[in-house]
């Protein structure tokens, strides 16, 4: 997962700092489904997708105007989009697990053997097969038909009331999104996704809504969650918002960022609906959880491929380095 990490001896960068880590753990997949993985891809590449809010947060941030007189609108925009970043990562790691399936121990030993019996024939008649044939099971930036996403979905006007009410737009879409994908897959991995993203998107458009009442008077959160998805309802949302995640935003950076409590703070109170609390802003980042490893399939990529050359090579390079 990443977060926004501003340098002490710079003038005003903006850095990322990558920790080793995703912001939820994900349970293993009950069965190799790649067609379950194409339906997330939407979660990555789709219109209300994870690539759309990074983009648009990302550079809404990058061009911000006025950042002194404005500043705990810029923080939040630029706090959510570390945040972002972290949900590409583990949409694209829910991705690959699905496509790939339970973990095989020994699968990566040896060379890939007799490739003459079309090992993998059940895949042409997977929804993607480019997902097999190009990315090896792996993530793309695309949605769930394969189309790529592009920097067409990507809004930064300047103008800091329409944008923060198209991010509002946007995050209210992608909760609409995860829960259609929530409702088309069975696979614990991939609902598990849906679950942790469903209960951050109800924070982001919480947030962005209180920007928004603080410069038009606009009472957004009246009419929120938009649209309604009872949170309470879904069975992996629990731990999160028993947790607090619903009532948490974070400023992923060490010092940085801390403004947005004049946003989200001074007393707000959780949405109706979910567990109630008041509001906290929380510096750093959430602990984490260990990402999956994948384990390779030899006669995925080549019959000649020797795993075991690489891993030695591997294991004396790390003991150099230590």
């Amino acid at each position: 997962m990443s977060r926004l990490w501003r340098a002490p001896f710079l003038e005003d960068p903006l850095m990322f700092m990558r920790v080793d880590k995703l912001q939820a753990e994900l349970p293993a997949p009950k069965r190799q489904d790649p067609n379950a993985a194409a339906a997330l891809q939407e979660l990555l590449g789709g219109k209300y997708g994870e690539m759309s809010t990074l983009g648009n947060y990302m550079f809404q941030s990058f061009n911000f105007r006025s950042k002194d007189k404005l500043r705990p609108f810029y923080s939040l925009v630029a706090s959510i989009t570390a945040e972002e970043l972290g949900h590409v990562e583990l949409v694209s790691n829910g991705v690959a697990m699905l496509a790939n399936g339970p973990d095989m121990p020994g699968a990566d030993a040896g060379d890939g053997g007799d490739i003459s019996g079309a090992p993998f024939e059940a895949m042409k008649d997977i929804r993607s097969f480019a997902s097999f044939a190009s990315g090896g099971g792996g993530a793309l930036p695309v949605n769930s038909n394969s189309m790529s996403w592009n920097a067409d979905m990507v809004t930064t006007t300047g103008n800091v009331v329409f944008d923060l009410l198209h991010n509002f737009h946007l995050e209210c879409g992608a909760r609409l999104h995860k829960l259609r994908v929530y409702e088309s897959l069975s696979d614990p991995t991939g609902r598990e996704v849906c679950g942790y993203l469903l209960v951050r998107g109800s924070v982001h458009a919480h947030a962005y809504a209180l920007a928004l009442k603080q410069i038009t008077g606009v009472e957004l959160e009246k009419f929120l969650p938009t649209p309604n998805i009872p949170l309470a309802k879904i069975p992996e949302c629990q731990k999160y918002l028993q947790e607090g995640s619903h009532r948490r935003l974070y400023t992923w950076s060490p010092a940085d960022y801390k403004e947005i409590a004049g946003i989200w703070g001074n007393g707000e109170q959780a949405l109706p609906g979910d567990p109630p609390g008041e509001l906290m802003v929380v510096d750093g980042m959430p602990e984490g959880a260990k990402i999956h490893a994948l384990t390779g399939i030899p006669s995925a990529f080549s019959p000649d491929y020797a795993p075991e050359e690489m891993f030695e090579i591997a294991t004396k390079l790390y003991q150099k380095s230590r």
